[in-house]
């Protein structure tokens, strides 16, 4: 058997920090084409980001199909200095491997690949079909990735009836948590204006910080919900506020603040961003203010409980005696692009160290993680 220890490995010393490649997909493509999957390397570019390779497997042709998806491309190291080993070394010691994505997600993809592998030499697949959905752009913009390979595949006539997403998502051991959704993301910008002047002469002047305040406390003073079934209370963080005034007997002439929303699946961005500029003319009714919204490609969306769901479940309940929690909790991740196209969830490894110096996973769950895989692929497949 073809072990995720090794791919892990083999994929930790190709130093992809992102937009950059570094033969990552290489590694994928090798490993997947020797177990007889066809390749595809697929190019996108846009004026305003850097260009992206991508990489599209599969083998079978029948349905159901499942498909893995992931990403290659990791955070910057930091100062390598700090690490233990070399952030791109892959090292092996106190039965743990230690490198920048051994958590996310390179670790978590090379358990797929090794599930996969291992299915199709002991199961083939005439039961179905296997597909491999893999970018180099989740860490980046993610313009040139998943969504478009997902789009690339859809023109082709391509179909994929569930996909599993190997993020990190469990907080504590292995089979803590599947994640089943995800919380939207809307990010706004307020700018207040007023009047420049001298703080000895303030009737001269129009002071708009005690606005900004105004306003910043109207949209934090009332809940924007109470949470759902599947998802926690949608919530609001003011994160920069700034007048960019280096004097302290000025008054500015304005002030900036930008704040951002993680929604449950009670609002869309367009329901949201109405709420919230009714609460912000409500606080300043003298319309001195400009109020922005960023475009958003993080909508809520929730993968309903039911048979797919329970099958993963059941898989890693089998192998840790651990009954995953089902949540929507954290950040946001490719899931957003492929939930338009099929049922997702995501389970991979523990996510403690991912991101950070020292970024490592225990060896024995990264194997357990690759059967974890195996017993879905068949249950799948029956």
């Amino acid at each position: 058997m073809t072990s995720a220890l090794d791919i892990a490995r083999d994929l930790i010393t190709c130093a992809s920090v992102t937009p950059s490649d570094e033969g990552a997909l290489d590694v994928v493509a090798r490993y997947l084409k020797d177990a007889g999957f066809s390749i595809e390397r697929v190019r996108f570019s846009d004026a305003n980001t850097p260009d992206i390779d991508n990489l599209y497997a599969k083998i079978g042709t029948g349905s159901p199909c499942l498909m893995f998806a992931g990403h290659t491309d990791v955070v910057p190291p930091g100062d390598a200095s700090q690490w233990r080993f070399d952030p791109f070394s892959a090292e092996v010691a106190d039965g743990q491997l230690w490198g920048r994505g051994a958590v996310d997600m390179k670790g978590g993809l090379a358990a797929c690949i090794a599930a996969a592998i291992a299915h199709v030499r002991e199961h083939g697949t005439a039961k179905g079909s296997i597909a491999f959905l893999i970018t180099g752009d989740e860490e980046g913009p993610a313009v040139n990735g998943t969504v478009k390979l997902l789009d690339w595949a859809k023109a082709r006539g391509e179909h994929f009836d569930h996909c599993i997403l190997g993020e990190p998502t469990n907080p504590e051991k292995l089979g803590d948590m599947i994640k089943i959704g995800r919380r939207g993301s809307l990010t706004g910008r307020l700018v207040v204006h007023g009047k420049q002047g001298h703080v000895g002469y303030p009737h001269l002047a129009d002071n708009p910080v005690p606005r900004m305040v105004a306003i910043l406390a109207a949209l934090k003073a009332n809940a924007l919900d109470a949470g759902t079934e599947h998802f926690d209370a949608s919530n609001l963080e003011v994160t920069t506020v700034d007048t960019g005034n280096g004097a302290t007997n000025v008054i500015p002439a304005s002030i900036r603040a930008t704040f951002n929303i993680r929604f449950n699946d009670l609002w869309t961005p367009t329901s949201l961003a109405e709420e919230i500029s009714r609460r912000v003319k409500s606080a300043s009714p003298d319309g001195k203010f400009d109020l922005t919204f960023d475009p958003t490609n993080a909508v809520a969306f929730l993968t309903s409980p039911g048979p797919f769901v329970n099958l993963v479940a059941d898989a890693i309940e089998q192998e840790t005696g651990r009954r995953p929690v089902l949540s929507t909790t954290g950040g946001t991740s490719d899931a957003r692009f492929i939930q338009a196209h099929c049922p997702v969830v995501e389970f991979g490894l523990v996510g403690q160290t991912m991101h950070a110096v020292d970024e490592r996973t225990p060896v024995a769950e990264l194997e357990q993680l690759a059967v974890i895989y195996r017993r879905i692929l068949q249950a799948y497949f029956g």
